[in-house]
């Protein structure tokens, strides 16, 4: 299959690192010019070089701004205001408990996670509808179905990430514009490797070793006994915005690698 997106323009959110940044390097690679987006214009900018290094020639730019706000989607939106693809990516998680998570963690993860997606969906699909042609993604998780009891607040935004793509792709029936959410689950991300080297370090033991006891206490379940890589979940991306993909619409796109235990 020869996937190529010469002259579509894509918009990936949080897409300095991890996932993010392997699906606008495979976006990239498939011809599609790129915006970058992120919370510093230094990391945008590294981004940018290290596609550019890896791919050459391919247009890419970038946004730096906050998009856990409305300001800072503006931004991207008063920068770009078009675009055929947007990759709803952008998002944080941490392990807290639940009782000790208060109002302002629980607004702050719906602001990143859940209206950074609503707002740049909002004004992005009208755009797609208008020239019936688009792809929107949601970047949601396993944890949207297996929701961890060390993070009840971040399983409930990819959840909700969910409920949306679903309730978006049926709002643009009868249209050529495909929306789908996709589930990835525990990633070899930037955010998961810190995440799990300090781990390491608390337990005295090597980082490998820690990973592989991470999947099996954590997630048991899985099937591929591994983390997946930001990669495999973004070959899964480029796919969903392929023009191959033009009848997988309202779809939950699972990367998980089997932890979620159901055929459906």
């Amino acid at each position: 299959m020869q996937i190529d997106l010469t002259g579509k323009r894509a918009i990936v959110t949080g897409s300095t690192a991890g996932i993010g940044h392997a699906i606008a390097k495979g976006l990239a690679e498939a011809g599609a010019a790129v915006i970058i987006t992120g919370r510093t214009q230094a990391r945008v900018d590294e981004a940018i070089e290290a596609i550019r290094r890896e791919v050459g020639g391919t247009q890419l730019d970038g946004v730096a701004a906050d998009l856990g706000t409305a300001e800072g989607c503006q931004a991207v939106i008063d920068a770009h205001p078009e675009a055929d693809i947007l990759i709803n990516n952008v998002g944080i998680f941490a392990p807290q408990d639940f009782f000790e998570t208060d109002d302002n963690t629980w607004n702050h993860f719906y602001q990143v996670n859940v209206m950074s997606a609503v707002r740049l969906s909002r004004h992005y699909a009208q755009g797609m509808k208008q020239r019936n042609w688009g792809r929107v993604q949601f970047i949601s998780s396993e944890s949207a179905l297996n929701i961890p009891t060390e993070m009840i607040h971040y399983g409930m935004t990819k959840t909700a990430v969910q409920s949306i793509s679903r309730g978006l792709a049926k709002t643009l029936a009868g249209t050529s514009v495909t929306v789908n959410a996709i589930l990835p689950g525990p990633t070899r991300s930037e955010g998961v490797l810190n995440m799990i080297r300090e781990m390491a370090e608390k337990e005295g033991i090597s980082q490998d070793e820690m990973e592989a006891r991470f999947v099996k206490e954590n997630r048991p379940s899985s099937i591929i006994q591994r983390l997946a890589t930001p990669e495999e979940v973004a070959n899964m991306c480029v796919y969903a915005a392929s023009p191959q993909a033009s009848a997988t619409t309202g779809a939950a796109l699972r990367v998980e690698g089997g932890i979620v235990d159901t055929m459906a």
